[in-house]
């Protein structure tokens, strides 16, 4: 699986973990020590809502797209340790910090069946 800018048709990551139980979205890139180049970490929750990030335990910056049935809703790089962000979202894309240079609100973002996925069922 990767992740598409569909406007500039480039992959912001072409591996990509799936955190889609609470626990593991609650998780998200905490006591990592980094996200590998190319690689994505993917929040996805049933329904849009506000969708908070922390970066509380994250010893690195990152990238975060906030999405609505795939249109960009909010981009913000995340400082380690102090970061934090929100906005209205069904799914929330963390990235290697550069991944998302280029990404706007507006834009279209999609998850792509090509590459290599993971998925974070930790209950």
């Amino acid at each position: 699986m990767e992740i598409v800018h569909q406007e500039s048709g480039e992959p912001l990551a072409t591996t990509v973990e799936i955190a889609d139980t609470r626990l593991a979205r609650a998780r998200g890139l905490m006591f990592r020590q980094s996200i590998p180049d190319d690689d994505a970490l993917v929040l996805s929750y049933d329904g849009q809502s506000t969708r908070r990030l922390h970066m509380l335990f994250v010893p690195f910056d990152i990238d975060a797209i906030w999405l609505a049935d795939g249109v960009v809703q909010a981009t913000k790089r995340l400082p380690a340790w102090i970061g934090h962000g929100r906005a209205v979202a069904d799914t929330v894309v963390e990235l290697p910090v550069g991944a998302a240079d280029g990404v706007e609100p507006g834009d279209h973002v999609r998850l792509a069946q090509t590459g290599q996925s993971r998925s974070s069922h930790v209950q």
